[in-house]
């Protein structure tokens, strides 16, 4: 590099977190969406009661490097292979993580269907994020 010349800008990690599903409680997802943001990265919230297809939808438009899904209503072995399957469809690679309340035979099944990570519970912060930026890396 020459003088006056600057090192390119490395473009942040683009999350979308979502909450499928009919579920209300959105605290968690927000404390982890916020979280990602202190750690640097650009989070896209998409809200409560989102669809797969709205998610895959948005995680499109927004051109997201990873997708946060947050369930805590039990649905999370028909909403998230739905978002799995979607993507697929669409041809597209993003890595999925999620967290809430999901049985660790269920977090079996959802890790082997292709989901990358499951937080449960008692998740620091700092492992979610160590995963999301790890998760980004792989991916790129």
């Amino acid at each position: 590099m020459t003088k006056g010349e600057h090192a390119p800008k490395a473009t942040p990690i683009r999350v979308l977190i979502a909450k499928p599903g009919l579920d209300g409680h959105d605290r968690g997802a927000k404390v982890v969406a916020r979280a990602l943001r202190d750690a640097g990265m650009e989070v896209i919230y998409a809200g409560l009661r989102q669809t797969p297809d709205e998610i895959v939808r948005a995680s499109l438009e927004e051109d997201v490097d990873l997708i946060g899904l947050s369930i805590l209503s039990g649905a999370h072995m028909a909403l998230i292979p739905r978002v799995l399957t979607l993507l697929k469809k669409h041809k597209v690679h993003i890595p999925v993580f999620a967290g809430g309340i999901i049985p660790d035979e269920d977090a079996r099944r959802l890790r082997a269907a292709g989901v990358r990570a499951i937080f449960g519970p008692g998740a620091s912060l700092e492992e979610i994020v160590s995963t999301a930026q790890k998760l980004a890396r792989s991916a790129a």
